[in-house]
């Protein structure tokens, strides 16, 4: 193990915490290589980064990936409803997050009711980072639409899901350990893609029947 790891767990860091830190930089490169890139938007570079540590804090991903579909389905519905009272914004994404958090709370007792105690014990720190997401849905769907939303909270869990796998990558975990100054690489490679200019592969399928050869 490298000697500024040990240096820092011999201070008192804890090991999960010291990994988490030093992966963020791959993390949230990588979201921004498929933004730049790829051209999957989500939700930021912020929400798609703390959801994925999110699903590792949950007992398995598909937990996570139950909790984030709940929340975007019940607050898509709840959205729906109470469109009609006319609310303004803030009282009514404070109903949505009740609705969504008790809607939670439901799902974790069928969980343990049907002995799925990985999802029943599920710890309130991921439940809560994916509740809050209601708010950031919410207000996507004001300025965009419904679909938009939908599309880059599907976006948004995509990342997140190749973020929780590369994030959970052994290999990537032990160099890390070894040689913490990879992270520093994410720099340069930021600054090129700070400075990309060319197409993004989804516009290329966007304008194919434009830049088609003729």
């Amino acid at each position: 193990m490298n000697q500024f790891i040990t240096l820092a767990l011999a201070s008192g860091i804890p090991l999960d915490t010291l990994v988490l830190v030093l992966i963020l930089p791959i993390i949230v490169t990588v979201i921004a290589f498929f933004r730049q890139v790829i051209g999957i938007k989500a939700f930021g570079i912020y929400t798609p980064a703390i959801i994925t540590f999110a699903f590792l804090a949950t007992n398995q991903i598909k937990y996570g990936i139950t909790i984030f579909v709940t929340v975007i389905a019940v607050g898509t519905l709840t959205r729906f409803i109470l469109k009609r009272a006319r609310l303004l914004y803030l009282p009514r994404v404070a109903i949505m997050i009740t609705i969504v958090g008790f809607s939670i709370l439901l799902l974790l007792f069928v969980g343990g009711t049907w002995n799925r105690t990985g999802l029943a014990s599920v710890s309130i720190f991921p439940i809560l980072i994916m509740i809050t997401l209601v708010e950031k849905f919410v207000a996507v769907q004001i300025e965009k639409g419904g679909r938009a939303a939908v599309i880059l909270a599907l976006e948004t869990l995509f990342i997140s899901v190749i973020g929780y796998y590369i994030a959970s990558w052994h290999f990537l975990i032990n160099a890390i350990l070894q040689y913490p100054w990879i992270s520093l690489f994410t720099i340069p490679i930021n600054v090129f893609l700070g400075k990309w200019t060319g197409l993004r592969l989804s516009e290329y399928f966007r304008f194919r029947q434009v830049i088609k050869p003729r």
